[in-house]
């Protein structure tokens, strides 16, 4: 009785505070931000009755699943650091919820719907980038998309780059707080690995850079998603060297035949040398009886095709790659599929992050530029898990039985390995490192978002997950933070710390209790939180 007279009172007072947040906050809070502004701050705030409301929001959200659900009261887009602090104190003060938003690949949609009333901090307009080639460094903005930081570091240099993720669309602000998996991640690091110092914004509204923050702050914004402790104005990056030319290539096979094949790049790729990173992905090509499941293998090789051409007779004659395979065009023989067996392009490291986006290796630099809003949606639904052991062929066997269930399923393995087996698991929060053979990311993806159509996905997608289960990391059963799934578990309202464990294990293992009591330190008061935002560390609960 006692447990349902509080559940009412928890219902009571959420439904108050929703009702209390809608009519009093939106006369209200731009009074406070005047109170607090020193500058015009009406200009950068939009209501659902402002005319860019609804594309602002739209652009936001890169997985439109939840395009019709919350939506804020209130959007927020700064134009300067100092027009943060009154949005804090003020959201701190009506009781309203901050969701940060540097550019949108959040996969649940955490930093634009909510339960509450809540206020959406658009950093899309601090994309400010400052690069010191003499220091080997780079001064970011959180709202810049990695585009934004490859197209600069090229337009300065052909011998620099940044050891980030294939999407360029995807804010610095995220990908780097989560950890950052990226193509030269077996040379360099993780993204979040190259970070040598940073801006923070507390939940007082104080801006701290590394010499003024806490050593313990500097460590969880890094790979333990920075949202939870409050908002990340800019890192400071390490660039790293690039040689003037690297290879791309790609390898089509199909899966039924080439398990021998699969295998065999499980076994090898996180041995081979760390400036080459060969990854796999898995996706259904062909309709109708002619459907059959494609695994191609992309690789980037940080050096010209003279000198990957031998390493790979050596570790995989299989490919059958030739050097003049990078120097002209693809052969198209749909006879015998796949159409395409093989491609490669010689090019700049620009080039390289052109190519793994699926453009031309010497296409315009200002694609990397683009913030266009698509015309043709698509949903999506993602988990995620890391493997220590190969999986065996009745594993890749029901891999292909699910897969030609559905139409547009991919799996994307990415081999660890390299330098990552040389950093500690607790160097940052990001702990998959020595023994794991590859990350892997599931993805279903539907253009019709009805619900019969959306919960039949989301239901496959959870059917392979559990299918998985046998042949992937265990106790605990892990996964990275920026591919988030919250079927793992959500925070409710108490924000229990031992409930979140549950589901924080799985993306930091044994960094989340460290995370948690540096949130305890940094906002006690739990002022920056989600559905799956680090709790205060309490001991009792």
């Amino acid at each position: 009785m006692k447990s349902l007279m509080g559940s009412l009172q928890i219902l009571s007072l959420l439904l108050f505070s929703l009702f209390f947040a809608k009519c009093y906050s939106q006369k209200d809070f731009l009074q406070c931000l005047s109170k607090y502004s020193q500058t015009n701050v009406t200009q950068n705030i939009y209501t659902p009755n402002s005319p860019t409301y609804s594309s602002i929001l739209e652009y936001a959200q890169k997985n439109p699943r939840w395009l019709n659900s919350s939506h804020p009261i209130f959007i927020v887009s700064p134009r300067k650091e100092s027009e943060i602090k009154p949005v804090i104190l003020c959201a701190k003060k009506l009781g309203l919820q901050i969701k940060i938003k540097s550019g949108g690949h959040d996969y649940e949609g955490i930093s634009y719907r909510s339960r509450f009333s809540f206020v959406m901090l658009d950093l899309s307009n601090l994309d400010e980038i400052n690069i010191d080639l003499k220091k080997g460094t780079v001064w970011v903005q959180a709202g810049a998309t990695l585009g934004q930081l490859y197209y600069a570091i090229a337009k300065k240099s052909k011998v620099h780059g940044f050891a980030g993720g294939v999407c360029f669309s995807i804010g610095t602000g995220g990908i780097i707080s989560g950890g950052g998996i990226g193509t030269m991640m077996r040379k360099f690091g993780f993204a979040a690995d190259n970070v040598v110092d940073a801006r923070v914004m507390d939940v007082n509204g104080k801006i701290f850079d590394r010499k003024k923050m806490k050593e313990d702050l500097f460590w969880a914004i890094r790979g333990g998603g920075g949202a939870s402790f409050g908002v990340i104005l800019a890192w400071k990056l390490k660039l790293v060297p690039v040689p003037e030319k690297v290879t791309s290539f790609t390898v089509y096979k199909k899966l039924e035949g080439n398990q021998n094949l699969l295998q065999k790049w499980e076994n090898i790729a996180h041995q081979l040398p760390d400036k080459l990173l060969i990854r796999v992905v898995i996706q259904n090509d062909g309709t109708g009886n002619d459907k059959y499941v494609e695994i191609f293998f992309q690789a980037l090789f940080l050096g010209p095709v003279d000198e990957l051409i031998p390493l790979l007779k050596e570790k995989f004659p299989e490919f059958d790659l030739e050097k003049k395979d990078c120097f002209q065009e693809p052969v198209v023989d749909c006879s015998n599929r796949p159409c395409i067996k093989k491609e490669c392009r010689e090019s700049s490291w620009i080039g390289s992050v052109l190519y793994f986006y699926g453009r031309r290796t010497n296409e315009s630099l200002e694609v990397l530029l683009e913030k266009s809003i698509p015309t043709q949606k698509n949903y999506f639904k993602a988990t995620s898990d890391f493997v220590k052991t190969p999986v065996p062929k009745k594993g890749w066997k029901m891999v292909e039985r699910l897969f030609l269930e559905e139409e547009r399923p991919q799996m994307i393995m990415e081999p660890l390995g390299g330098v990552l087996d040389e950093i500690l698991e607790s160097e940052i929060p990001f702990p998959h490192r020595k023994g794991n053979l590859y990350n892997i990311q599931y993805l279903v993806n539907w253009g019709d978002n009805s619900e019969s159509v959306s919960s039949q996905k989301i239901a496959w997608m959870r059917k392979l997950y559990k299918e998985m289960e046998p042949y992937v990391a265990k106790n605990p059963r892990t996964a990275y933070l920026n591919y988030r799934d919250l079927d793992f578990g959500t925070n409710q309202e108490d924000y229990s710390y031992s409930k979140a464990k549950v589901w924080g294990e799985k993306y930091f293992k044994g960094n989340f209790e460290r995370l948690a009591k540096v949130k305890s330190k940094v906002d006690p008061n739990n002022f920056f939180r989600n559905e799956q935002s680090i709790p205060p560390y309490h001991t009792d609960s």
